[in-house]
């Protein structure tokens, strides 16, 4: 890694300081698989001693918020339901706004059809009014084709989020996105509304979540084109953790420019630590430094 000494590094620190609330993606972030990530466990006890709140924000639609709690609980971390939002309830809270009562053709694991029918929802493979696809690790070529059907006729399509892949332990599976190609492939049309990270439907739920502003929450996550660009678009404090999909080598070509990067939340934490508590980053860290302020990254070699 070239020069990538720190440039605009106190106004980051300030506004990290600043932070009431973070957002924390999950896989990538805190753990992958079955595999704890390095300082997550660490990371959560500092903002607990400190007063900071946290919501894990997960594109991953195919659990609920009780599901991955509990997964969470068995990792050591000590997390409720109500501090983890999934695309999968934003996108019930997105339609049950704007489409009331309507009758659904979900592609998804059965978790998030109960979502939806805990939303109130009616969920039909005949004549529905929209369909909804999600990261279906139940995936049939029946429901693809179905699915095809139902997108080539008009109706309107919904999907939870983007990803295309999610990590695992052993490198990556495909994720909603592949399915979203598929269709396109069959049918040519994507996908008239994606609810999930980065879009502002998700910062929505946020919002209404925490009772925030966007000057008070901080988005950390390992994707550049869904976790940090839901930061920036939205005016968030935004931490790119380099544990999950991102490489250092990515930095330079991409639109989606974090205020910081880090290696993992351990790293994070050393700097919220308070003043000799905290361990500089030279040796924390080695030779691998913080990267802060987004101009900054344009100029840092990969």
């Amino acid at each position: 890694m070239g020069d990538v000494t720190p440039k605009g590094s106190e106004e980051v620190e300030a506004r990290l300081a600043r932070v009431r609330c973070f957002l924390l993606d999950m896989d990538g972030t805190l753990y992958l698989g079955r595999r704890l990530l390095p300082g997550a466990r660490r990371f959560l006890q500092v903002l607990r001693r400190q007063g900071k709140s946290f919501l894990i924000l997960t594109n991953n639609s195919s659990q609920d918020s009780a599901a991955y709690a509990e997964k969470l609980a068995r990792l050591g971390l000590p997390v409720v339901p109500d501090q983890i939002l999934t695309s999968g309830e934003a996108t019930a809270l997105y339609l049950r706004r704007h489409h009331p009562g309507a009758r659904l053709f979900v592609v998804g694991t059965p978790a998030l059809e109960a979502i939806f029918t805990a939303y109130g929802f009616t969920l039909t493979d005949e004549d529905p009014d929209l369909v909804v696809v999600g990261f279906d690790t139940t995936l049939t070529y029946a429901k693809l084709w179905k699915l095809c059907d139902f997108v080539r006729a008009g109706l309107p399509y919904i999907a939870t989020h983007p990803d295309l892949n999610c990590p695992t332990e052993t490198g990556y599976m495909p994720d909603i996105g592949a399915i979203i190609a598929f269709v396109r492939a069959s049918t040519g049309r994507e996908p008239d509304r994606i609810i999930g990270k980065p879009n502002p439907e998700m910062v929505e739920a946020v919002l209404v979540r925490t009772g925030l502003l966007p000057a008070d929450l901080c988005m950390v996550g390992d994707r550049l084109y869904t976790d940090i660009a839901l930061g920036s678009r939205a005016g968030i404090l935004t931490v790119l953790v380099l544990t999950g999909e991102a490489r250092l080598e990515d930095l330079p070509h991409t639109p989606h420019r974090p205020d910081l990067v880090l290696p993992d939340l351990g790293a994070l934490a050393d700097l919220l630590e308070p003043g000799e508590q905290r361990k500089p980053p030279s040796s924390r860290w080695e030779d691998r430094k913080a990267v802060f302020g987004r101009t900054n990254l344009q100029d840092s070699d990969p």
